[in-house]
């Protein structure tokens, strides 16, 4: 992606004890502090694709039985 919003995406639960108490952490974008559990994470944004059983998935090769080709 080229740019950045600038603003930070916000998480609704934290992700380890589900509680909704979360606070922006540290200097870079998409780190969480969780205010119940005490625990800091981080979230990012990895990409968009398809699952590998949707109708659509490219068709991945696989190895013969038995051995490496």
């Amino acid at each position: 992606m080229s740019g950045d919003s600038g603003g930070r995406a916000v998480p609704y639960y934290c992700p380890f004890c589900a509680s909704e108490d979360l606070w922006p952490a540290g200097e870079t974008h998409g780190q969480w502090q969780c205010r119940s559990c005490t625990r800091t994470f981080a979230l990012r944004f990895v990409g968009l694709g398809l699952p590998d059983d949707a109708p659509d998935a490219p068709i991945r090769p696989t190895s013969a039985p038995g051995g490496s080709r």
